[in-house]
Protein backbone atom coordinates (compact mmCIF):
# COMPACT_ATOMS: atom_id res chain seq x y z
CA UNK A 1 0.00 0.00 0.00
CA UNK A 2 1.19 3.70 -0.88
CA UNK A 3 2.65 4.92 2.94
CA UNK A 4 1.35 8.21 1.61
CA UNK A 5 -1.95 7.10 1.42
CA UNK A 6 -2.01 5.17 4.61
CA UNK A 7 -0.87 7.86 5.91
CA UNK A 8 -3.63 10.04 5.60
CA UNK A 9 -5.92 8.18 7.13
CA UNK A 10 -5.80 7.67 10.98
CA UNK A 11 -7.18 5.48 13.57
CA UNK A 12 -9.90 7.30 14.03
CA UNK A 13 -11.53 7.30 11.01
CA UNK A 14 -11.23 3.54 10.86
CA UNK A 15 -12.77 2.80 13.76
CA UNK A 16 -16.64 2.99 14.30
CA UNK A 17 -18.51 5.51 16.23
CA UNK A 18 -18.62 5.34 19.56
CA UNK A 19 -21.87 5.21 21.57
CA UNK A 20 -22.51 8.71 22.02
CA UNK A 21 -22.10 9.62 18.72
CA UNK A 22 -24.33 7.27 17.69
CA UNK A 23 -27.50 8.90 15.90
CA UNK A 24 -30.24 9.44 18.23
CA UNK A 25 -34.03 8.46 16.76
CA UNK A 26 -37.14 9.37 18.94
CA UNK A 27 -39.22 6.38 19.30
CA UNK A 28 -42.57 6.58 17.56
CA UNK A 29 -45.03 4.02 16.89
CA UNK A 30 -44.71 1.78 13.22
CA UNK A 31 -40.63 2.37 13.36
CA UNK A 32 -39.21 -1.05 12.62
CA UNK A 33 -35.47 -1.85 14.75
CA UNK A 34 -33.48 -4.34 14.66
CA UNK A 35 -32.31 -5.24 18.41
CA UNK A 36 -28.32 -6.05 17.34
CA UNK A 37 -27.73 -8.85 20.06
CA UNK A 38 -31.09 -10.96 19.29
CA UNK A 39 -31.68 -10.17 15.98
CA UNK A 40 -34.96 -9.31 16.72
CA UNK A 41 -36.93 -7.20 13.70
CA UNK A 42 -40.07 -5.07 14.54
CA UNK A 43 -42.08 -2.43 14.37
CA UNK A 44 -43.17 -0.58 17.41
CA UNK A 45 -46.11 -1.10 18.37
CA UNK A 46 -46.13 -0.07 21.91
CA UNK A 47 -44.32 2.51 23.59
CA UNK A 48 -45.00 3.11 27.93
CA UNK A 49 -42.87 4.15 31.29
CA UNK A 50 -42.29 1.62 33.72
CA UNK A 51 -40.34 1.93 36.35
CA UNK A 52 -38.63 5.31 35.35
CA UNK A 53 -37.73 3.77 31.89
CA UNK A 54 -39.17 3.87 28.92
CA UNK A 55 -39.63 0.47 27.23
CA UNK A 56 -40.94 -0.48 23.91
CA UNK A 57 -42.57 -3.41 21.84
CA UNK A 58 -41.47 -4.56 18.80
CA UNK A 59 -44.13 -6.55 16.43
CA UNK A 60 -42.41 -9.10 14.02
CA UNK A 61 -44.16 -9.95 10.88
CA UNK A 62 -45.33 -13.17 12.48
CA UNK A 63 -47.26 -11.07 15.05
CA UNK A 64 -45.22 -12.05 17.78
CA UNK A 65 -44.21 -9.18 20.40
CA UNK A 66 -40.86 -8.53 22.74
CA UNK A 67 -40.38 -5.87 25.03
CA UNK A 68 -37.42 -3.57 25.12
CA UNK A 69 -35.65 -1.02 26.73
CA UNK A 70 -34.74 2.07 24.71
CA UNK A 71 -31.44 3.20 24.56
CA UNK A 72 -28.11 1.56 22.04
CA UNK A 73 -28.08 -1.40 20.47
CA UNK A 74 -30.41 -0.93 17.91
CA UNK A 75 -29.94 -1.17 14.06
CA UNK A 76 -32.00 0.95 11.21
CA UNK A 77 -31.28 -0.28 7.80
CA UNK A 78 -28.25 -2.07 9.48
CA UNK A 79 -27.22 1.45 10.79
CA UNK A 80 -26.42 1.61 14.55
CA UNK A 81 -29.03 4.08 16.34
CA UNK A 82 -29.85 5.47 19.73
CA UNK A 83 -33.58 4.99 20.38
CA UNK A 84 -34.67 7.68 22.61
CA UNK A 85 -38.32 8.86 24.12
CA UNK A 86 -40.58 9.79 22.22
CA UNK A 87 -40.31 13.10 20.38
CA UNK A 88 -42.32 15.93 22.46
CA UNK A 89 -45.06 17.07 20.37
CA UNK A 90 -46.42 21.08 20.20
CA UNK A 91 -49.35 21.40 22.50
CA UNK A 92 -51.80 23.70 20.36
CA UNK A 93 -51.96 27.09 21.87
CA UNK A 94 -55.35 27.59 23.98
CA UNK A 95 -58.11 29.55 22.13
CA UNK A 96 -57.70 32.92 23.00
CA UNK A 97 -61.37 33.91 24.75
CA UNK A 98 -63.24 37.14 23.85
CA UNK A 99 -64.69 38.73 26.82
CA UNK A 100 -68.15 37.19 26.25
CA UNK A 101 -66.34 33.52 26.77
CA UNK A 102 -66.57 32.92 22.59
CA UNK A 103 -63.32 31.45 20.97
CA UNK A 104 -61.63 34.69 19.67
CA UNK A 105 -61.46 34.64 16.04
CA UNK A 106 -58.61 35.82 14.60
CA UNK A 107 -56.97 37.48 11.44
CA UNK A 108 -60.87 38.18 10.22
CA UNK A 109 -61.20 40.89 7.61
CA UNK A 110 -63.51 44.15 9.09
CA UNK A 111 -67.37 42.99 8.41
CA UNK A 112 -69.84 45.13 6.48
CA UNK A 113 -72.22 46.07 9.10
CA UNK A 114 -75.50 44.43 8.65
CA UNK A 115 -78.76 46.24 8.24
CA UNK A 116 -80.28 44.48 11.46
CA UNK A 117 -79.11 46.43 14.74
CA UNK A 118 -79.00 46.18 18.59
CA UNK A 119 -80.87 48.71 20.66
CA UNK A 120 -80.24 49.75 24.07
CA UNK A 121 -81.98 52.60 26.20
CA UNK A 122 -79.21 54.50 26.60
CA UNK A 123 -75.48 55.45 26.38
CA UNK A 124 -73.68 53.51 29.42
CA UNK A 125 -76.17 50.22 28.00
CA UNK A 126 -74.18 50.65 25.17
CA UNK A 127 -70.92 50.86 26.60
CA UNK A 128 -71.55 48.05 29.21
CA UNK A 129 -72.87 45.86 25.55
CA UNK A 130 -69.53 46.75 23.66
CA UNK A 131 -67.09 46.08 26.09
CA UNK A 132 -68.27 42.09 26.94
CA UNK A 133 -69.84 41.37 23.30
CA UNK A 134 -67.78 44.30 21.00
CA UNK A 135 -66.00 41.45 19.33
CA UNK A 136 -68.22 38.85 18.88
CA UNK A 137 -70.73 41.96 17.56
CA UNK A 138 -68.12 42.75 15.09
CA UNK A 139 -67.67 39.14 13.91
CA UNK A 140 -71.43 38.71 12.88
CA UNK A 141 -71.48 43.05 11.56
CA UNK A 142 -73.90 43.98 14.12
CA UNK A 143 -74.23 47.62 15.55
CA UNK A 144 -75.89 48.37 19.16
CA UNK A 145 -76.98 51.85 19.22
CA UNK A 146 -78.26 53.65 22.17
CA UNK A 147 -81.94 54.82 22.04
CA UNK A 148 -81.96 57.61 24.90
CA UNK A 149 -85.37 56.27 26.45
CA UNK A 150 -88.12 53.83 25.23
CA UNK A 151 -91.03 55.93 25.26
CA UNK A 152 -91.20 56.06 21.59
CA UNK A 153 -90.33 52.67 20.93
CA UNK A 154 -93.15 51.92 18.44
CA UNK A 155 -92.40 55.13 16.64
CA UNK A 156 -88.86 54.54 16.36
CA UNK A 157 -90.03 50.78 15.13
CA UNK A 158 -92.02 52.18 12.44
CA UNK A 159 -89.59 54.48 10.67
CA UNK A 160 -86.79 51.17 11.09
CA UNK A 161 -89.38 49.55 9.22
CA UNK A 162 -88.11 45.87 10.00
CA UNK A 163 -88.07 43.03 8.18
CA UNK A 164 -86.78 39.60 7.47
CA UNK A 165 -83.21 41.08 6.16
CA UNK A 166 -83.52 43.98 8.61
CA UNK A 167 -84.69 42.82 12.42
CA UNK A 168 -84.05 44.31 15.55
CA UNK A 169 -82.57 43.21 18.64
CA UNK A 170 -83.91 45.05 21.58
CA UNK A 171 -82.83 45.63 25.16
CA UNK A 172 -84.93 47.46 27.65
CA UNK A 173 -84.24 48.24 31.51
CA UNK A 174 -86.63 47.38 34.38
CA UNK A 175 -89.23 45.20 32.33
CA UNK A 176 -90.78 43.22 34.45
CA UNK A 177 -94.67 42.55 34.54
CA UNK A 178 -97.36 45.47 34.83
CA UNK A 179 -94.40 47.80 34.82
CA UNK A 180 -94.94 51.04 32.00
CA UNK A 181 -92.27 49.49 29.87
CA UNK A 182 -94.16 46.50 29.67
CA UNK A 183 -96.78 48.72 28.32
CA UNK A 184 -94.33 50.45 26.29
CA UNK A 185 -92.87 46.91 24.52
CA UNK A 186 -96.75 45.90 24.41
CA UNK A 187 -97.71 48.63 22.27
CA UNK A 188 -94.26 48.45 19.92
CA UNK A 189 -94.96 44.68 19.01
CA UNK A 190 -97.91 45.82 17.41
CA UNK A 191 -96.30 47.99 14.79
CA UNK A 192 -96.76 46.06 11.37
CA UNK A 193 -93.31 43.89 10.63
CA UNK A 194 -92.22 43.91 13.96
CA UNK A 195 -93.75 40.44 14.76
CA UNK A 196 -90.84 37.61 14.17
CA UNK A 197 -88.40 40.41 12.82
CA UNK A 198 -88.00 42.66 16.30
CA UNK A 199 -87.16 40.44 19.50
CA UNK A 200 -87.50 42.71 22.90
CA UNK A 201 -85.90 41.42 26.24
CA UNK A 202 -85.12 43.25 29.42
CA UNK A 203 -83.62 42.69 32.46
CA UNK A 204 -85.58 43.40 36.08
CA UNK A 205 -82.87 46.45 36.86
CA UNK A 206 -83.94 50.10 37.41
CA UNK A 207 -80.65 50.92 35.33
CA UNK A 208 -77.93 48.58 33.79
CA UNK A 209 -75.79 49.95 36.56
CA UNK A 210 -76.83 47.11 38.52
CA UNK A 211 -76.38 44.40 35.96
CA UNK A 212 -72.71 44.23 37.53
CA UNK A 213 -72.96 41.93 40.59
CA UNK A 214 -71.55 43.47 43.48
CA UNK A 215 -68.98 41.24 44.13
CA UNK A 216 -66.68 42.67 41.04
CA UNK A 217 -67.61 45.93 43.11
CA UNK A 218 -66.20 44.65 45.99
CA UNK A 219 -69.31 45.42 47.87
CA UNK A 220 -71.88 42.96 49.49
CA UNK A 221 -74.36 44.49 47.36
CA UNK A 222 -75.97 47.43 45.87
CA UNK A 223 -76.94 50.83 47.93
CA UNK A 224 -80.45 51.38 48.49
CA UNK A 225 -81.25 54.85 46.98
CA UNK A 226 -84.15 56.60 49.00
CA UNK A 227 -87.65 57.04 46.90
CA UNK A 228 -87.36 60.20 45.06
CA UNK A 229 -83.79 60.57 44.84
CA UNK A 230 -82.67 60.28 41.12
CA UNK A 231 -80.55 56.45 41.15
CA UNK A 232 -77.56 57.00 39.69
CA UNK A 233 -76.65 60.38 41.87
CA UNK A 234 -77.65 58.25 45.19
CA UNK A 235 -75.76 55.65 44.34
CA UNK A 236 -72.79 57.88 43.79
CA UNK A 237 -73.68 59.79 46.28
CA UNK A 238 -73.32 56.48 48.65
CA UNK A 239 -70.12 55.37 47.12
CA UNK A 240 -68.57 58.46 48.40
CA UNK A 241 -67.88 60.39 44.88
CA UNK A 242 -68.75 63.28 42.61
CA UNK A 243 -72.11 63.33 41.83
CA UNK A 244 -73.33 67.03 41.53
CA UNK A 245 -73.01 67.36 37.51
CA UNK A 246 -73.89 64.87 34.67
CA UNK A 247 -70.02 65.05 34.33
CA UNK A 248 -69.55 63.51 37.71
CA UNK A 249 -71.99 60.69 36.35
CA UNK A 250 -70.32 59.77 33.73
CA UNK A 251 -67.29 59.52 35.13
CA UNK A 252 -68.86 57.47 38.08
CA UNK A 253 -69.88 55.17 35.52
CA UNK A 254 -66.39 54.75 34.11
CA UNK A 255 -65.22 53.62 37.20
CA UNK A 256 -67.70 51.05 37.46
CA UNK A 257 -67.33 50.10 33.76
CA UNK A 258 -63.17 50.14 34.22
CA UNK A 259 -63.83 47.05 37.01
CA UNK A 260 -65.98 44.90 34.36
CA UNK A 261 -63.78 42.39 32.50
CA UNK A 262 -65.38 39.53 31.60
CA UNK A 263 -69.07 38.12 31.09
CA UNK A 264 -68.23 36.53 34.97
CA UNK A 265 -68.53 40.53 35.80
CA UNK A 266 -71.87 40.58 35.02
CA UNK A 267 -75.56 39.24 36.22
CA UNK A 268 -76.80 36.36 34.63
CA UNK A 269 -80.18 38.08 34.14
CA UNK A 270 -78.24 40.54 31.88
CA UNK A 271 -76.04 37.93 29.90
CA UNK A 272 -78.75 35.58 29.22
CA UNK A 273 -81.20 38.54 27.22
CA UNK A 274 -78.01 39.76 25.57
CA UNK A 275 -77.12 36.34 24.33
CA UNK A 276 -80.64 35.98 23.08
CA UNK A 277 -80.74 39.11 21.23
CA UNK A 278 -77.44 38.03 19.15
CA UNK A 279 -78.52 34.76 18.22
CA UNK A 280 -82.21 36.30 17.12
CA UNK A 281 -79.77 38.80 14.84
CA UNK A 282 -77.61 36.11 13.51
CA UNK A 283 -79.90 32.71 13.23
Amino acid sequence: MDRLTYDSWGPAELAPPTRAELPLVPVEIGLVLEDAESGWVGAVTRVEKSGGMHVMSLEDRRGRSRSFQLGFGFLIDGRPVRVGPPAARPQPAAPTRTASGSVRVEGLRAQVAKASRIWVEGKHDAELVEKVWGDDLRVEGIVVEPLHGVDDLAAAIAEFAPGPERKLGILVDHLVAGSKESRIVEEAMAVPGATGNVLVVGHPYVDVWQAIKPSTLGIPAWPTVPRGTDWKTGILAAFGWPHATAEDVGLGWQKLLGAVRTYADLEPSLLGRVEEVIDFLTA
